[in-house]
């Protein structure tokens, strides 16, 4: 299968507010590098990528495009205002992608401890398919509520999955899904999940539990726990 360019979409506009400080979550430090570097210098591992694009908030802009001018001397890269939600943050990216871009990953900004021959992996599946998810085994026995909190579905567990990123799709189809979206003012739950909505095909690709994402301060005592042990 010939290799095609690989675009890299971060959303990176998140706060920090869940962890209890005011930094942005990807701009705490972790290891003596922002959380935001370590997903970056994992992807730099990755063959064929061709562009990054991070979407952040005003006031880290020109703090980002530095971090990526360090990493990526190489490459392409963009970095543009988020929006008002994490779809909204991905779609201001997706308009910078360029013609050459066979595939685009969307991957969070707070995953650091990704696994770079699980990306590979996840590449590989989306550009045989048309869509691929890194994803784990759901652990816990999963319940449907009602509005008034009484349960009213106990899924079969073994058909459930925890989605996780990078999340990748040919770049067409990613952008077909977006327009969709857009027309229909239809807001998903993660990129997949619009993909679906225009019959495209996903499918998964086993991750590790390790493909955390940082959220809360308790996340964060892990991460720093698994960083003290090498994982990064």
């Amino acid at each position: 299968m010939d290799k095609q360019q690989l675009a890299l979409i971060i959303p990176a506009a998140g706060s920090g507010e869940r962890l209890g400080g005011s930094v942005p979550k990807p701009y705490i430090e972790l290891a003596g590098k922002t959380i935001l570097e370590h997903s970056l210098l994992k992807f730099k591992q990755v063959s064929g990528l061709g562009e990054v694009i991070i979407s952040t908030s005003e006031s880290y802009m020109d703090q980002t495009e530095s971090l990526l001018e360090k990493i990526f001397p190489d490459l392409n890269f963009y970095v543009v205002a988020g929006g008002r939600q994490r779809q909204d943050s991905i779609r201001n990216a997706l308009n910078k992608i360029s013609g050459k871009t066979g595939l685009v990953a969307v991957h969070d900004a707070v995953r650091p401890f990704v696994a770079v021959e699980d990306i590979e992996k996840c590449v590989e599946e989306a550009a045989r398919w048309g869509g691929a998810v890194l994803a784990i085994k759901a652990k816990d026995t999963i319940k449907v509520s009602g509005t008034d909190l009484e349960i009213v579905q106990t899924p079969d567990r073994k058909n459930l999955w925890q989605a996780q990123t990078p999340q990748i799709f040919w770049a067409a189809l990613i952008r077909e899904a977006y327009e969709y979206a857009d027309k229909y003012n239809i807001y998903g739950s993660d990129d997949s999940s619009l993909v679906e909505q225009v019959g495209g095909k996903v499918v998964l690709v086993e991750g590790s539990d390790k493909n955390f994402k940082i959220t809360y301060p308790l996340d964060l005592k892990i991460a720093e726990f698994l960083a003290k042990s090498g994982e990064l």
